[in-house]
């Protein structure tokens, strides 16, 4: 390990992030029967003779007498009983595991989904409060439980796994133990009983436990538990900055450069893991040379390492001085144990003052295999297809730099002969002054015509004998020299920072733009505004025309563009019709539908694709560059979360929207099914028996029945009027017509109306005596009176008292209405004058539509009023509270 080395920053977040954590040790087969409980249950018995303190929260043991002998002298932790659509089920209880804490903790089949009623549906989610609360647990698992594996195990087995778990479960336990067992001795297991009861097993050998099924089980728990143990390694590295490679498996790293033959040199590293068996990447450095590059070298890199992708390859791009340095860095980093490079392509000078990428590579790799690609071979494989290199000379030549190179020594002449003048001698740092100038300002290649230039306006004008370039003291020979040296050096260094501070502006720019175009579109609350801000975006940054195309029936429309487009040709209409029926690009540049006009991507959520984007440009060749490709996956992930967000908040809105329907539907047919029918029926029977029975009732009886008809038909009045008021509320219609009353009044004739609803309730009124006068429309305000009446007769039992009292606080009038019923509880505070909302007792279903306190508020709030709803201080009841404010005139004659 060299003496600069560092852990990597995230592998010690990760460390951190475990402290105080438990350990999860998953112990993982291919199928159900394997032994993995049996396992967990022998290394907890192990455990439990090193005095660790193990207790059993669930153990699956299927009637397994070897399994059931296992579980014996370790402690288990009682189930929870939980009732189930009329039966009692067993599951583990969380609860009393976390007070007991103890060091270890089993808990069986990981992938089980808990009883409806636990505190988690599924039982991995207790186990990571279980890790949360500092407990190890030993857990068991099938490979095909995993969330990433569902489909594949389907097409093998043809079976459809309900129960999975996320695979991130697996890749954040502590240990993997894969308990392997071949399919011939699983399937004998089976037969002698020992994993299924004996009808069970019939039909699971037949159907799942065959032994092509097994064997690519077998082979996927073998993949993954290998995956995960290698994920391990590297992360241990890391963590101990360890530069590798380890050799505990192969990995092939291609370095992938401007020079023509880069995607040859990526197939034949594609050839090379075939043939190790080995994952593979592709890896491009970027220097500050990159931006020098002309158009075709940055074609072959893009192209390069979409081939790389496409062949299901890692394309990766890493920023670093040099290239050697890069990828050396890289590959001990992710410990790839051979890397590919082509033969150097340059004169032996240059191979001789160390420019050559390979040779650097060799000399730098320890222990990494080096691939070099002999130049013949990379000849072959560029084939004739192949863009020849661009050669620098023929690359644009920016004369202007030049001439303002030439203006900085100008300038430079001249103040060195006005500082000559006043007796200075140091001119030479005027000149290297010059030179870092056109090094900053203009570049490399300027700065060094500057230093040529420099030193020999310094010898002409400067260095006797002047004016002629020959130098006569030898002093100045070699003070010359060094200032070349110097001058060379700093332009070398100036140039670089130059180049380097220039790329930092760009991520810089790049990552300014993405931040702001995520707070604008947080600011966004409709889909056509945000679609106008992705897409002018999406233009702006990847100087493209963008459309954006969203779903629309069966097909998908053009929803927005940049510049405006409303329209789609055939072609491209088809293109964008693929991706939104299989979520891959199409389109120009693309693999399917490359006739297209525009290439089209899709814009993908957790819940599928979502949208998508096409985009359209002037060059020729392909639209986007590996840099524009990551640039517009970035934007198309925060486009698309913006849609989606909209899109689930117009769904909150329209199922709220559906639901308060259904239910104001619902209370409005069991309102009118009760209190209309009810009274119905009665009136129909009593006017049924007055006119059937008629001779041969007595008065007593006949009046008994007039008087029911009476009743019921003025509570079927009562009902239609508060039908009535709430339409007139909800439209708007109610406009009172206040004026001066006394309050007594309107009390008096609200009590008689509600004389036969209160017969049986004690009524006390208690009004403070010069009680002013209120401003309300009488008729409203008795109708509001009326119902909390009628409410307090409803929900109060027979023989309590009902009390309406009210009395002066400064400038209101406050109404109280009082019974001793059994209250207002809590959770019905805020929804109480809700429409067609009416408190369920406990006893019994307490007749009425849920409308009176609706129309109550609704009333007082016209009239200028509020109203509140609580329970009594000094016993059992509820209060229903209304303030009305003192009129202004009698506010002045009170003061």
């Amino acid at each position: 390990m060299s003496d600069d080395a560092r852990p990597s920053p995230d592998a010690l977040l990760r460390l951190a992030a475990s402290e105080g954590r438990g350990r999860l040790k998953v112990f993982l087969g291919a199928a159900p029967g394997v032994g993995k409980t049996y396992e967990m249950l022998v290394q907890a018995r192990q455990r439990k003779l090193e005095h660790v303190d193990v207790v059993i929260g669930v153990v699956e043991t299927h009637g397994r007498v070897e399994t059931d002998l296992l579980t014996k002298g370790l402690e288990a932790v009682p189930k929870k009983r939980i009732p189930y659509k009329g039966r009692v089920l067993a599951e583990m209880d969380l609860d009393a595991i976390l007070q007991r804490k103890p060091k270890l903790v089993l808990v069986d089949e990981l992938a089980h989904s808990n009883v409806e009623g636990s505190r988690h549906t599924k039982r991995y989610r207790d186990v990571e409060e279980l890790l949360g609360a500092g407990i190890d647990v030993y857990t068991t698992l099938n490979v095909q439980h995993l969330e990433s594996l569902n489909d594949v195990v389907a097409q093998i087995t043809r079976v459809r796994i309900r129960e999975t778990v996320p695979d991130s479960i697996l890749d954040r336990a502590d240990d993997v133990e894969l308990v392997d067992l071949t399919p011939e001795d699983l399937i004998q297991r089976l037969k002698e009983g020992k994993v299924y009861i004996p009808d069970t097993a019939e039909r699971a050998q037949q159907n799942y436990f065959v032994p092509g099924n097994l064997t690519a089980l077998r082979e996927l728990a073998l993949r993954r538990t290998a995956q995960r143990v290698d994920e391990q390694m590297l992360h241990y590295m890391r963590a101990h900055a360890i530069q590798g490679p380890w050799e505990a498996g192969e990995r092939v790293l291609v370095c992938v450069d401007q020079r023509p033959g880069a995607v040859a040199l990526v197939r034949y590293a594609r050839r090379l893991s075939d043939r190790l068996r080995a994952p593979w990447a592709a890896v491009y450095v970027e220097t500050s040379h990159a931006r020098r590059f002309s158009e075709a070298e940055r074609d072959r890199v893009a192209e390069a390492l979409r081939v790389a992708d496409r062949l299901g390859g890692q394309a990766v791009t890493v920023a670093a001085d040099s290239v050697a340095t890069g990828i050396i860095e890289y590959a001990r980093t992710n410990n790839f144990t051979h890397i590919v490079t082509a033969a150097a392509q340059q004169s032996r000078w240059a191979d001789f003052l160390g420019q050559s990428v390979s040779h650097e590579i060799l000399r730098r790799a320890g222990d990494i295999s080096v691939h070099v690609v002999p130049e013949q071979l990379t000849r072959a494989m560029k084939g004739p297809s192949q863009p020849r290199a661009t050669p620098e000379s023929s690359r644009a030549f920016d004369m202007g730099a030049y001439v303002g190179t030439l203006g900085m020594v100008a300038v430079a002449v001249l103040a060195g002969l006005a500082l000559q003048k006043v007796g200075v001698r140091s001119i030479e740092l005027v000149f290297l002054t010059a030179v870092l100038t056109s090094a900053v300002v203009y570049g490399l290649w300027p700065s060094l015509f500057a230093c040529a230039a420099g030193a020999m306006a310094y010898n002409f004008f400067f260095l006797p004998p002047l004016y002629t370039f020959t130098i006569a003291d030898r002093e100045n020979v070699v003070a010359l020299f060094f200032f070349v040296v110097v001058a060379f050096i700093a332009s070398n260094l100036a140039a670089r920072m130059r180049e380097q501070t220039m790329v930092a502006r760009e991520r810089a720019a790049t990552t300014e733009n993405l931040y702001l175009f995520a707070r604008k579109l947080a600011g966004v609350f409709t889909l056509d505004d945000l679609l106008w801000a992705a897409a002018f975006q999406f233009a702006q940054m990847l100087k493209l025309r963008v459309v954006i195309l969203l779903p629309e029936g069966e097909s998908v429309s053009v929803r927005a563009g940049y510049p405006p487009e409303d329209t789609l040709d055939g072609a491209d209409l088809a293109a964008a019709s693929w991706v939104w029926a299989h979520g891959t690009a199409a389109g120009r540049g693309a693999d399917t539908l490359p006739g297209a006009k525009r290439l089209f991507l899709p814009m993908r959520t957790g819940r599928g694709t979502i949208g998508i984007v096409g985009l359209d440009g002037d060059a020729p060749g392909a639209l986007l560059s590996p840099d524009q490709q990551r640039l517009f996956d970035a934007l198309a992930d925060q486009a698309a979360l913006a849609i989606e967000r909209i899109n689930l908040a117009l769904e909150i809105g329209q199922t709220r929207l559906a639901a308060e329907t259904e239910r104001l539907r619902s209370a409005l047919l069991t309102s009118i099914s009760h209190d209309l029918r009810t009274p119905l029926a009665s009136i129909l029977g009593s006017a049924s028996s007055l006119k059937n029975y008629d001779a041969t009732l007595d008065p007593a009886s006949r009046q008994e029945l007039i008087d029911t008809i009476e009743e019921e038909a003025l509570r079927l009045n009562r009902f239609i009027a508060n039908l009535l008021d709430m339409t007139r509320l909800e439209s708007g219609a109610i406009a009172p017509h206040a004026e001066l009353v006394d309050l007594a009044d309107i009390v008096g004739s609200a009590l008689r109306r509600t004389g036969a609803v209160l017969a049986r309730h004690k009524v006390t009124v208690n009004l403070e005596a010069d009680l002013p006068m209120v401003r309300v429309d009488p008729v409203l305000f008795e109708q509001v009176l009326f119902n909390l009446l009628d409410n307090a007769a409803k929900y109060a039992p027979p023989a309590t008292e009902v009390t309406l009292r009210a009395k002066r606080e400064g400038g209101m009038v406050r109404i109280e209405l009082l019974d001793e019923g059994d209250g207002i509880p809590q959770a019905d505070l805020e929804r109480i004058f809700d429409k067609f909302y009416r408190v369920q007792a406990a006893d019994r279903k307490r007749a009425g539509t849920g409308l009176g306190l609706a129309i109550a508020r609704g009333f007082v709030e016209a009239m200028g009023g509020t109203i509140a709803a609580g329970n009594r201080v000094d016993g059992p009841g509820a209060v229903f509270t209304i303030a009305l404010p003192v009129p202004v005139d009698e506010t002045v004659v009170a003061t």
